[in-house]
C-alpha cells in the first residue's frame, strides 16, 4: 500500500540527534516524567506513558532509568515541574516548523527557540500558524532483516489491528506502518504480541505538502537551525515540511 509515506523526511529529521544518546535519554526521561505526572505511573491506564516507554525502549533506554523517571514524575523521588509547550514558525524559504518542548522555564525556552529562528532566517509564529499543514499520525518502522513474517502476513497483522497504511521502502529495507493517533497503541500492542521490535515507534506530524529547498546556502542555514533546536535540552521533537536534497 502507499499514500502517506514520509520516511525520508522522518529519517532526515532524526539525523544527528540519534548519535547523541546521552541527550536523547535526557529528553526521553523528561517525556516519561511528564506523562507519569499527568496520568499516573501505571502504563496500563496511561496511554501517554505507554507511548513514552515505547520510545524509550526503542532507543535502548534501560528499565532502571525508565522506572526512575516514572518515580520522579509521580513525585516518589522529587523532580522539576515540567510543562509541555508547542512552538510553530517558519524557517528559511517558508518551510513550516513545529517544535514540542518540555520545560521548567517557559521564558528561557521561548527565548532560545526565537533566537534559533531569527539567527537562521526564520521567524517564530503563533500557535496554529502551521500545524494545519500537518497530520498527526502514528509511525512504526520495522527492519525487514529482523522479521520472520512475510510482507503479506505483516500487512494483514497491521491492518487488522487498525493501521491505516503499510509501506515497503525497498531502498532502505524497511516497513513503515501508519496509524491514526487513536489506534497507535493498539497496533503497537499487536506487533509486540507477535514478537516484533520496531526500530522506531512514535506519534509524529506528517506534512501534507513539502517545500523544496535546493539552494545550498538555504539548505545549510536550515540544517543549522534544526541542529540548534535538537541540541536544546528542552526541545523534545522537531517536525518540518522541507524537502531537502539527498546527501
Amino acid at each position: 500500500m502507499s499514500g502517506h509515506s514520509k520516511w525520508a523526511n522522518i529519517k532526515n529529521k532524526k539525523g544527528k540527534a540519534d548519535e547523541a544518546k546521552g541527550a536523547i535519554y535526557t529528553k526521553l526521561a523528561k517525556f516519561i516524567m511528564v506523562a507519569a505526572k499527568e496520568g499516573g505511573g501505571d502504563p496500563a491506564y496511561n496511554s501517554k506513558l505507554r507511548e513514552a516507554i515505547m520510545k524509550a525502549k526503542a532507543a535502548n533506554m534501560t528499565n532502571d532509568n525508565i522506572d526512575r523517571a516514572i518515580k520522579k514524575g509521580t513525585g516518589e523521588s522529587g523532580g522539576a515541574n515540567w510543562e509541555t509547550i508547542t512552538y510553530e514558525g517558519y524557517g528559511i524559504g517558508g518551510v513550516a516548523v513545529i517544535l514540542e518542548a518540555l520545560t521548567d522555564n517557559r521564558n528561557r525556552t521561548a527565548g532560545d527557540v526565537r533566537h534559533a529562528f531569527d539567527k537562521y532566517g526564520g521567524n517564530l509564529g503563533t500557535n496554529g500558524c502551521v500545524s494545519f499543514m500537518f497530520d498527526k499520525k502514528g509511525v512504526i518502522v520495522l527492519d525487514t532483516e529482523e522479521l520472520t513474517q512475510t510482507e503479506d502476513e505483516l500487512m494483514e497483522l497491521a491492518l487488522e489491528a487498525g493501521a491505516e497504511d503499510f509501506v515497503y521502502h525497498q531502498e532502505d529495507g524497511l516497513y513503515e506502518i501508519i496509524t491514526s493517533p487513536e489506534d497507535f497503541l493498539a497496533v503497537s500492542d499487536a506487533l509486540e504480541k507477535a514478537g516484533l521490535s520496531p526500530i522506531s515507534s512514535e506519534l509524529t506530524m506528517i506534512p501534507q505538502n513539502t517545500v523544496d529547498l535546493s539552494d545550498p546556502d538555504a539548505v545549510a542555514k536550515f540544517n543549522k537551525m534544526i541542529d540548534m533546536f535538537e541540541a536544546n535540552d528542552d526541545v523534545q521533537e522537531v517536525w518540518h515540511n522541507a524537502q531537502l536534497p539527498e546527501e
